[in-house]
């Protein structure tokens, strides 16, 4: 048994392994719903946020980069004992995000990097995901993949548009009471 949650580990693992910032962000928002729904403070949230903010990075998307690392930025600044509860050195993780920050506005090419994960038993975790599922811990991101670099558009939204219409619906009625 592990202190870490297991969509914790596998979030590391395609974040460091096949560089899927989509499946991360995928894994990490089931998870913050189902164990910390609506707080947008959460450290689920920034991971989430830093998840996105690659795969728009990536992309060449500038803008909206930007945007959700600032957002992400934002709530690992504030929180500091979560990431060194969850095994990042935080100090570090505020550089690291600060210098990409800086590439962003500077529009520096899409470059994959590392997290600072301090616990070797959180590596050792993310290294044995990596293995079961076929790709290899700190690879590189192939920005030739279009399926990897594209991937929210073989999604089905259906369901993502339809929570969205119904907390807006829902915003609309407390806004008329």
């Amino acid at each position: 048994m592990t202190k870490y949650p297991r969509s914790y580990i596998q979030y590391l693992a395609h974040f460091h392994g096949d560089r899927d910032y989509f499946e991360c962000h995928e894994i990490l928002e089931e998870y913050w719903k189902a164990t910390d729904a609506g707080n947008k403070k959460s450290i689920w949230v920034a991971f989430i946020l830093l998840a996105v903010s690659n795969y728009h990075y990536r992309r060449n998307n500038y803008a909206g980069a930007i945007r959700t690392l600032r957002k992400s930025l934002e709530i690992f600044s504030l929180d500091e004992q979560s990431c060194l509860r969850l095994g990042l050195n935080h100090e570090a993780l505020m550089d690291i995000l600060k210098k990409r920050e800086k590439n962003l506005l500077n529009q520096i090419p899409y470059l994959s990097y590392n997290l600072p994960i301090t616990d070797m038993e959180v590596v050792k975790l993310c290294q044995e995901e990596c293995k079961e599922n076929g790709f290899k811990w700190g690879a590189k991101s192939d920005l030739n993949d279009e399926e990897l670099i594209n991937r929210h558009s073989s999604r089905d939204r259906s369901e993502v548009i339809a929570e969205r219409k119904m907390a807006l619906d829902e915003r609309k009625k407390e806004k008329r009471q």
